[in-house]
């Protein structure tokens, strides 16, 4: 899967797409890259994968969109001795690896790209990226989108934040230079382990703080946060001048116990991508089982909101 980039690109400048992923949001991210290139057939793009594995199932499905899109996916493996200088830190063993991903995006790129978009995989695109390509980030470590409500207002004051401004990381136009030069990942990962009390978001609270007044704050259409659970109820519907919906929160797209039918735009690109048709994913736990109960419940389902409550009550109690 790693094409020489010319080949592929032919002789464009392209935009350096990255993620982050473990085995389960293969599904997600591969979505979230297929709605990334119907959206912009006329840019070159080049996408990385950094993870700790891969199946061949997966690797192929990734082939199969080279193929079709005339693209490059080069799939990065995590040597894992790269943690090894931070396993005396008491804390380091709390933490699972996967949430240290997106801070190696620069350096697993510097040298190759400038300048790199990191996407979370529960994204999907739904326009062009060519007004994000056109912030100057020179002056910047990272573009972002604030976050909003109640998150952003109680992490700013838990963080102290001087900037006054707390960005959601789920979406970062990274100046690769510049987070090279203030070593961004030693910073936040000593940030995470050496902080005295467990951050709500760990590596999006890590970055804040060391990006404090150095993230410049772009437009909410950039990554515009929906909450599938906690909109179930309110009918709100999905901004048609998002660029990126970012689907926040506990409840995915590609669960098969969502009751938001604001899923139906994932369904739209997973219809067009190499996992159309793959299964969606049951209730893992009583803790989603119970949230399966709530999302029937809101939408009038009684019947089967009782009948998943049970299994909740079940599956906590005499698991």
């Amino acid at each position: 899967m790693n094409f020489p980039v010319e080949e592929k690109t032919n002789g464009r400048q392209p935009l350096h797409i990255a993620f982050g992923v473990d085995s389960n949001y293969f599904l997600g991210m591969g979505v979230a890259i297929v709605s990334v290139l119907e959206n912009n057939r006329g840019q070159a793009l080049v996408f990385h994968v950094l993870t700790p594995s891969i199946s061949d199932e997966n690797a192929a499905r990734l082939r199969q969109i080279e193929a079709r899109y005339q693209t490059v996916i080069n799939v990065r493996i995590i040597d894992p001795s790269i943690f090894d200088e931070f396993a005396d830190f008491p804390s380091f063993s709390q933490y699972s690896a996967a949430i240290f991903t997106r801070l190696l995006i620069a350096g697993a790129l510097h040298g190759v790209a400038d300048k790199v978009l990191y996407l979370d995989a529960d994204i999907v695109c739904q326009g062009s990226i060519a007004e994000l390509m056109a912030i100057d980030i020179s002056d910047c470590v990272v573009a972002a989108v604030g976050d909003v409500g109640s998150i952003a207002e109680n992490q700013i004051a838990t963080l102290k934040l001087s900037s006054r401004q707390y960005f959601n990381s789920g979406v970062l136009y990274i100046n690769v230079d510049n987070w090279m030069a203030s070593d961004v990942w030693h910073h936040a990962v000593n940030a995470i382990l050496a902080s005295s009390k467990k951050f709500s978001f760990p590596d999006q609270d890590a970055l804040n703080i060391v990006l404090d007044g150095r993230a410049k704050i772009i437009d909410s259409k950039f990554n515009w946060m929906y909450d599938l659970f906690g909109e179930t109820a309110s009918n709100k519907k999905i901004s048609g001048d998002a660029v990126f919906v970012h689907f926040v929160g506990r409840l995915k797209p590609w669960h098969d116990w969502c009751c938001n039918s604001s899923n139906s735009l994932f369904f739209k690109y997973q219809a067009l991508s190499p996992w159309a048709g793959v299964a969606l994913y049951p209730p893992k736990n009583y803790k989603e089982m119970r949230m399966f109960s709530q999302g029937l419940r809101k939408t009038g389902k009684w019947r089967q909101s009782t009948v998943w409550y049970a299994k909740y009550l079940l599956n906590k109690f005499f698991p």
